[in-house]
């Protein structure tokens, strides 16, 4: 555990929608607990005790594909709420995985002093209800890319995603660093095909790649292959 730091009031996901007069509220309340890169916040099926918010690092919300494959839901930054899904009256385990992807700060605070939260904060719990929303859509463009888009297709939207979410470094990388394994996991497809597909956009000129970076080389070549679908 990490010695409570000051909240982050513009960028958490929590503390920019809250009323101010209940920010000290969620000081006294919230745990700052310190990960390493590859730690296990909480498994699926580990039993609901709280939420949790990004203050530094990347975490990847995942959950079990099949006997031994996984399927990455999503990636939480700076300031990203995670375990969200367990809300719910019949919510009594996680849904869903999160890990630490690089070493950070985790911001908890278990559940009833959340669900508090959600019934003093309207605007926070309106954003939340839009997150949700937002997230279902995600979700279900996503189903219809595992049934309709070509892997190619599917990595490219990935990729597009993630400089959208994470911008691009100073250096011209994608703003996070990805594993073959985990880019296959993210777009739904297996290793060997997304090393081959990689290897192909690394051919074609559209992007380069040095060890876990992504440079983004020819964005409309990119941004046409997730035009191909079998629709």
């Amino acid at each position: 555990m990490k010695k409570n730091t000051p909240c982050d009031n513009q960028t958490c996901f929590l503390c920019k929608s809250c009323i101010k007069e209940w920010l000290p509220a969620v000081a006294a309340n919230k745990k700052n607990l310190s990960v390493k890169k590859g730690q296990v916040i909480f498994n699926e099926g580990d039993p609901v005790k709280g939420i949790y918010f990004v203050y530094e690092g990347i975490v990847k919300v995942h959950k079990k594909w099949g006997a031994d494959k996984e399927l990455i839901i999503r990636f939480a930054n700076k300031g990203a709420i995670f375990g969200h899904r367990a809300l719910g009256k019949k919510a009594t385990h996680y849904p869903i995985s999160a890990t630490a992807l690089e070493a950070g700060v985790i911001c908890y605070m278990d559940m009833d002093f959340f669900e508090a939260t959600l019934k003093v904060n309207p605007d926070f719990t309106y954003q939340l209800m839009l997150f949700f929303a937002d997230e279902l859509q995600e979700a279900e463009k996503k189903m219809r890319n595992l049934a309709h888009m070509p892997v190619k297709g599917r990595v490219a939207h990935a990729l597009i995603s993630l400089k959208n979410q994470f911008g691009i470094n100073p250096d011209g990388h994608i703003g996070i660093e990805l594993t073959r394994q985990d880019l296959a996991s993210f777009t739904g497809a297996t290793y060997e095909t997304v090393f081959r597909v990689v290897n192909e956009m690394i051919q074609e000129s559209i992007i380069t790649t040095n060890s876990k970076k992504i440079i983004i080389i020819d964005e409309e070549k990119l941004f046409a292959l997730t035009q191909d679908t079998n629709l």
